[in-house]
């Protein structure tokens, strides 16, 4: 009785409550609740940053690489086999525009050094007879200055140089790890998925294995949607550069084709980068032209690549996108930006696949047939 009259009075005093207020304190509890997980889930990855970039990295390209994998397979090439001709035909190809890149700079940087160094006198010859007026010994000082703050920070910069140095041995070490992972991904990535499905409870395992199936093939679109984009920019860009006489062309395709994989900024940000480079080595007018072409590049990919390539199978806000593509850049910088939007989708995907899901005609499929 004393139970039941507790009871009661607990009923009596929830009920002289507000009930907006009953409300605004059940939502704010169970949010606080929500953003602690996440909080520590955040915490988390952050400290297991070397382990889990290059896992994430490796998902990026077993989505890229896995349809290649299923064609040896269907002509009846086994399935390691068919991974190992992938991954090392990719490492291959990798490897070979990397140096092709590294020679082409190398060859071209003295050009480059020497334009630079016409275009600093140029600069200068303005800034005593343009508008501003400035003297030699303005100029002078102004170089003074800038020598000074070098000297002053020499220690910080020869910190950072061994700092670099060391963190070149964590960059092989989380390379072997991407391509560890990504060898398991492509040739045992079905028995990887039907392990985690073990630990899910029986009667909605069927509508999480179709959430992640749909979560991977949003995944595998994405980054060929991208990559095709990305070729796109890169080839109109460097054609662009090309005909303008824009030195370092292969280089600058190559950062546009790596930039466009950066929702938003990264073709912004790469095509200023060719920007400025036709203006030091070049003119005003030559800078203006590249300008041209990289807008019109960008205007293509924004109103015609993205939407055909990418339209059906990112269905994301843009302010979806830019508030994801902020976070990323704040959490992880530009590891965190291009991995912050490809996330999103997946996830996106699987939720709307799960909740689109018919419980009343999947939660009665036996657990020995969950797999089709």
């Amino acid at each position: 009785m004393a139970q039941l009259g507790g009871s009661t009075d607990s009923t009596a005093e929830d009920a002289a409550v507000l009930y907006g207020l009953r409300l605004g304190a059940a939502v704010a509890w169970r949010s606080l609740v929500i953003a602690g997980g996440l909080t520590v889930l955040g915490l988390l990855v952050v400290r297991l940053a070397a382990v889990v970039v290059p896992v994430a990295v490796a998902l990026l390209l077993a989505g890229l690489l896995a349809p290649s994998v299923s064609w040896l397979v269907r002509r009846k090439v086994p399935r390691g086999l068919a991974t190992a001709i992938v991954v090392v035909a990719g490492l291959a190809t990798v490897g070979g525009v990397i140096t092709f890149v590294v020679i082409t700079v190398t060859e071209g940087m003295p050009e480059l050094i020497e334009q630079v160094r016409r275009s600093i006198g140029e600069l200068r010859g303005w800034l005593r007879e343009g508008p501003l007026h400035l003297s030699q010994l303005q100029l002078d000082q102004a170089l003074d200055k800038v020598s000074a703050t070098l000297s002053a920070n020499q220690s910080a910069i020869a910190s950072g140089a061994v700092s670099t140095a060391l963190s070149v041995g964590e960059l092989l070490s989380e390379l072997l790890l991407m391509v560890f992972c990504l060898i398991f991904f492509l040739s045992q990535g079905k028995q990887i998925w039907d392990f985690l499905l073990g630990g899910v409870p029986p009667r909605v395992r069927r509508r999480v294995d179709l959430a992640g199936h749909e979560g991977v093939n949003t995944l595998a679109r994405y980054i060929r949607g991208t990559a095709a984009v990305a070729v796109v920019d890169a080839v109109g860009i460097g054609l662009g550069l090309l005909i303008m006489g824009v030195p370092l062309v292969l280089p600058l395709s190559v950062l546009v084709f790596v930039g466009a994989f950066i929702p938003v900024i990264g073709s912004v940000v790469t095509g200023a980068v060719a920007v400025l480079v036709a203006l030091v080595t070049d003119d005003v007018v030559s800078a203006l032209i590249v300008l041209a072409v990289v807008v019109g590049v960008m205007q293509l990919e924004s109103h015609v690549l993205q939407p055909f390539l990418l339209g059906r199978a990112v269905r994301l806000h843009p302010l979806a996108v830019v508030l994801t593509l902020a976070a990323g850049l704040v959490i992880a910088g530009v590891i965190g930006a291009l991995l912050a939007v490809p996330l999103l989708a997946v996830l996106s995907s699987a939720v709307r696949s799960f909740v689109n899901s018919r419980p009343s005609a999947i939660g009665r499929v036996p657990a020995d047939q969950d797999h089709p």
